[in-house]
């Protein structure tokens, strides 16, 4: 019969010797994650709980930064900037991006060419971007309004009207949508064509076997994607602070620019950090949700 000390034995020098190899390639992973992860958040997470100007010493407020947060105007419009162009945004990148997946999937001539063509904006700095997009939607002299003009539509201003000025944000993400296409590529060659034949012999055709059978085995990238692009669609703010510093009217002042200006630009770095956490909060309680949907429409192979 065993006795309690067996089940306690000391490692052989064989043990300790593959214990501290394996530590020691995962010590790379571990000190990035404290240095840069861990300690971040929970200096934040102090910074929330304090006033401070970046000068002076921190004064500690409590709860006056979150309660602030949740009530302060501006942060309201914020979100309510950044969920509006999620809800919409989000969506028709995932359709778009999906149906040139599919296009580009076919006989094509050139097909390699258009493939690289739709991901190259993916390696153009955001920056860079954000300027060309400027001059697009320049009311005198942008491409926008040039091409529309063909059509008999006055000129319109973009970038300076309170109701066209998200719309156009939204038309931009556009131009990003090249990561999700070559993931849904990559998924869509691994779609069994027994399957799509045999759909076919049962007397299905093209739109049938793409809504039968290739949407419900995409459906975990199409999760992937999903998760991807709101908290991508969140984080947005470079192209808002270049082409209209929030503007019209804080119409583009998304969250993570306001977060930006109140901690570098007035130096309030409490209440920035509380509207740091604060979106981090709401993008993991979204993330959380989308996870237990998918229970219900995300099919996994067995």
């Amino acid at each position: 019969m065993a006795t309690t000390s067996s089940f306690f034995r000391a490692p052989t020098r064989v043990q300790l010797r593959e214990w501290l190899d394996g530590y020691m390639f995962a010590l790379p992973f571990i000190i990035g994650f404290l240095v840069f992860f861990l300690f971040p958040m929970g200096y934040s997470a102090w910074l929330a709980a304090q006033k401070w100007d970046l000068i002076g010493e921190p004064v500690f407020v409590g709860f006056a930064n979150i309660q602030k947060a949740l009530t302060d105007e501006l942060a309201l419009k914020s979100l309510y900037n950044s969920a509006y162009y999620t809800v919409f945004a989000v969506p028709f990148q995932l359709v778009i991006a999906f149906t040139l997946a599919l296009a580009l999937t076919q006989r094509v001539r050139f097909r390699d060419f258009y493939r690289a063509g739709f991901y190259l904006p993916i390696i153009i700095p955001v920056v860079a971007s954000a300027v060309v997009w400027q001059r697009v939607f320049h009311p005198d002299s942008g491409i926008m309004n040039n091409l529309m003009g063909l059509f008999g539509v006055p000129p319109q201003k973009w970038l300076s009207d309170t109701n066209l000025v998200k719309p156009a944000f939204i038309f931009m993400s556009f131009w990003s949508i090249g990561r999700m296409m070559v993931i849904f590529i990559a998924g869509l060659g691994n779609i069994p064509q027994s399957l799509l034949e045999a759909a076919s012999i049962d007397g299905a055709g093209k739109l049938r076997q793409v809504i039968s059978v290739t949407v419900p085995l995409m459906t975990p990238l199409i999760l992937y994607n999903s998760i991807i692009a709101l908290i991508n669609s969140f984080q947005s703010w470079i192209p808002a602070d270049i082409m209209t510093e929030g503007g019209p009217e804080n119409s583009t002042l998304f969250v993570v620019l306001n977060i930006y200006r109140q901690g570098f630009r007035f130096f309030n770095m409490g209440y920035a950090s509380a509207l740091a956490w604060e979106l981090f909060v709401i993008v993991l309680g979204l993330t959380l949700v989308q996870f237990i949907t998918s229970r219900k429409w995300v099919y996994y192979e067995q």
